[in-house]
């Protein structure tokens, strides 16, 4: 099966970072990362999702977090210099990011945004974010996300 290389998936390769694409079959009534992780036979621990929020003080910004958990929306204002936050509109999630729901990556995005990764993550010597795409996750070590996004490390779950 021919798997077609997403932007993010260029941009990594440019940048000389090591990954893998991992398709999957897509369920269009169940974007859910708990579908993502069953179809990947993975734990849902290691199956981040990418949410993108807005500040009350400084606009957009990412958080990438394990499928089974919520965003803490107040650790996540305080760790990104707002007072509150709120998750981005739907409708407002393709303009500003240039993704759909269900394959919003943290690589590649119209603009990089300031961006935030869950502390499980450093768990695992791999671990799988969305390529870009809906069925098509990237596989990458933790310390390679962070470094290539310019990502915090930090506690943003409930």
């Amino acid at each position: 099966m021919k798997i077609n290389k997403t932007n993010a998936a260029r941009l990594l390769d440019k940048a000389k970072v090591a990954y893998e694409l991992v398709p999957y079959e897509v369920d269009e009534e169940n974007l859910a990362a708990m579908h993502v992780a069953e179809q990947l036979g993975e734990d849902i621990s290691q199956v981040f999702k990418t949410l993108v929020l807005r500040g009350d003080r400084n606009g957009i910004f990412v958080c990438v977090i394990p499928g089974d958990c919520e965003v803490d929306l107040k650790a996540a204002a305080r760790l990104s210099g707002n007072k509150s936050a709120e998750m981005l509109h739907m409708k407002e999630l393709l303009p500003v990011t240039g993704y759909i729901r269900g394959g919003c990556s943290p690589i590649g995005m119209k603009k990089p945004f300031p961006t935030f990764v869950h502390s499980t993550c450093m768990r695992f010597s791999s671990i799988y974010i969305s390529a870009g795409v809906r069925g098509l996750q990237i596989r990458i070590a933790p310390d390679d996300l962070v470094a290539f996004t310019g990502a915090t490390v930090a506690e943003l779950c409930v």
